[in-house]
């Protein structure tokens, strides 16, 4: 399905620039689009993998992400029947899922493309999506994220009262586009039937040995001093985290944050935000130490899982290329305006307002694109705004479900990804419909 979309943003700019007069422009974005999928997205994306995946091979040589696999399996078994009990790819997968709720983007992408590594390795079918495969990219398209930071962001830098506000709603969409994202996969799986490449497809799928994950050696016990040591570190935290919720209770010294609005808000807002900011720093603490303390040479686990993060964004980089360059191509042909010219006066008919109408079709395809367009609605309607509190409610619902599906899929070289778009897609639209009632309730008293 892939394939038919690319073709259709490729072929629909071209033949949009021809009538609209916008060949330079189109051609122009071309050679753009290509420079920064590799300068823009690609290296940084690099040192962000590297560093992530070194930190992960800490975690399972400490047995971390076993302990959780096992511990998470009674929810994630649900959801992921085809994974045995205990396989890495759970540990990986909840990674994933929490880095993304908790609005860590950077963590969740190398977490990501971890687990389906460790999916792939799964697959009865190379090159082809698996259920468990398209269930977590329905998993990733439909994130639920407790802070939308970036959209929280904008509205504070373009002075809202209350930014922190749509939280709530935020929050509420992501649970029902979660839902109706999962529903998707697996409703429409059936559809979708489990076949070997043809073949041509065959031939040009690379055959890539799968390495097993490496299992933990049986390590020491935590000794007495290394139990106090972690004990006195979570005590640190904790003092952090209810200098957040609590403030001017402890020292602000406590506080991880140097942002004074971001204690502001209640008590609920409070701790939302205490989490946010006190989870990153307990992962990059703990982890490591905990591992030390069991034995583990955490300096060579870091280094040998680190040498995988190159290799994982060059094979992603020829679906980065491919997919950012069709997407600005079909954008600067105008096929964005055209599209919400043709769909305004139907989604007028169930109260969408037609200034979402353009953010809401691109937020699939670009998140630099939506963010800019986010931010021309805040800045033209006022932060504190229905509108912009929508906008910022699907922004902080939504995801760019054709940039991460090419990523992903890219890194294992899946060539056919079934359910996994439709899904994606339905969960995307899903979002933003959502996102216009209940924040017409929500806010309906402002």
């Amino acid at each position: 399905m892939l394939n038919v979309v690319w073709l259709a943003l490729f072929c629909g700019a071209l033949v949009l620039a021809l009538i609209n007069g916008t060949v330079e422009s189109v051609t122009g974005a071309v050679f753009s689009a290509a420079k920064d999928a590799v300068v823009v997205v690609a290296i940084p994306l690099i040192g962000l993998t590297s560093f992530w995946l070194g930190f992960l091979r800490i975690a399972e040589a400490a047995g971390l992400v076993d302990a959780l696999a096992r511990s998470l399996k009674p929810v994630l078994g649900r959801l992921f029947p085809e994974v045995p009990a205990g396989h890495p790819a759970l540990g990986a997968i909840t990674l994933n899922m929490a880095a993304n709720m908790l609005g860590l983007g950077n963590a969740a992408t190398p977490f990501g493309l971890r687990a389906m590594r460790l999916l792939d390795g799964l697959n009865p079918v190379k090159g082809v999506a698996s259920n468990a495969m398209c269930t977590f990219l329905a998993v990733n398209t439909a994130s639920i994220q407790i802070i939308p930071a970036t959209a929280i962001s904008i509205l504070a830098a373009n002075g809202s009262k209350t930014p922190s506000l749509v939280m709530g709603p935020s929050l509420v969409v992501s649970f029902i586009a979660f839902g109706a994202g999962i529903a998707a996969v697996k409703l429409l799986a059936p559809f979708f039937p489990l076949r070997a490449l043809s073949g041509a497809e065959a031939e040009n799928h690379p055959t890539e040995s799968e390495t097993s994950p490496t299992q933990p050696r049986e390590l020491p016990p935590l000794s007495p001093r290394w139990k106090l040591v972690l004990a006195l570190l979570t005590l640190l935290l904790l003092l952090s985290f209810f200098a957040r919720v609590f403030p001017g209770v402890l020292p602000a010294s406590f506080a991880l944050s140097e942002n004074g609005n971001a204690t502001e808000g209640g008590l609920a807002i409070r701790t939302l935000r205490g989490i946010a900011s006190t989870a990153l720093p307990a992962l990059l603490l703990l982890f490591p130490v905990y591992a030390t303390g069991r034995g583990v040479k955490v300096y060579e686990q870091f280094v040998d899982g680190a040498k995988e993060g190159f290799d994982t964004v060059k094979r992603i980089i020829p679906y980065l290329v491919a997919i950012l360059v069709a997407v600005r191509m079909f954008r600067e042909a105008g096929g964005i305006d055209a599209l919400s010219k043709a769909l305004g006066p139907l989604l007028a008919q169930i109260g969408m307002s037609p200034e979402l109408l353009p953010m809401s079709l691109v937020r699939p395809l670009s998140g630099s694109a939506t963010t800019g367009l986010f931010t021309e609605i805040v800045t033209k309607f006022g932060a504190d705004s229905l509108i912009s509190r929508t906008a910022a409610t699907i922004y902080g619902s939504t995801e760019t479900t054709l940039y991460v599906l090419s990523v992903y899929f890219g890194s294992v070289n899946i060539q056919r990804g079934r359910q996994a778009l439709p899904a994606g897609l339905i969960a995307d639209c899903t979002a933003v419909l959502a996102s216009v009632w209940i924040c017409r309730w929500f806010f309906a008293s402002n």
